[in-house]
């Protein structure tokens, strides 16, 4: 099973952040890749990752970073595959700095940005640009967004039952 999704991130530090979107991936049974690369620490890589990443079948990359937050838009510039960048809160800035790193992208290099420590919003992006050709996983998209429905349904219902001298519902 060749990987079509690639989640990078600047250091393993970001896992936790990035774990999400790893879950929610393998929960709609897309095969992806994890790796550690930096834009600053492992240039060389870097470039060479993006550079061969639609040569070996990756149709989405999913990266994260903090502070500088140069390593979605340096892969974004390597590659004609659509890259979402995940700007990870950890710096003094509160991952501020790292969302307008992400986020200002000049002319003919985008970067689609999901909120700061956003992995699980960045790979239900991935997963909708993958079912776009994938009906299999359309449904099982749609069925995940079902159950979305469904939790607030039964949250507002179990509402409800909490009581309080003045609430009227």
């Amino acid at each position: 099973m060749k990987p079509i999704v690639s989640i990078i991130m600047g250091s393993t530090s970001d896992l936790p952040v990035m774990e999400k979107a790893a879950k929610l991936l393998d929960e709609m049974q897309v095969p992806f890749e994890m790796n550690a690369l930096s834009a600053h620490r492992t240039p060389a890589e870097v470039e060479a990752f993006a550079k061969s990443a639609a040569d070996r079948g990756l149709k989405v990359i999913i990266a994260a970073a903090g502070m500088a937050a140069a390593l979605p838009g340096v892969i974004a510039a390597n590659t004609t595959l659509p890259v979402i960048g995940v700007p990870v809160k950890g710096s003094v800035l509160d991952g501020v700095d790292a969302l307008y790193s992400i986020i200002q992208m000049p002319l003919g290099i985008p970067v689609a940005t999901v909120a700061i420590n956003g992995a699980m919003n960045a790979a239900i992006l991935a997963v909708q640009m993958l079912a776009l050709s994938d009906k299999e996983l359309a449904q099982k998209f749609a069925d995940y967004k079902e159950g979305l429905k469904n939790k607030i349904v039964k949250a507002n219902q179990d509402l409800k039952e909490v009581k309080y001298a003045y609430k009227t519902n």
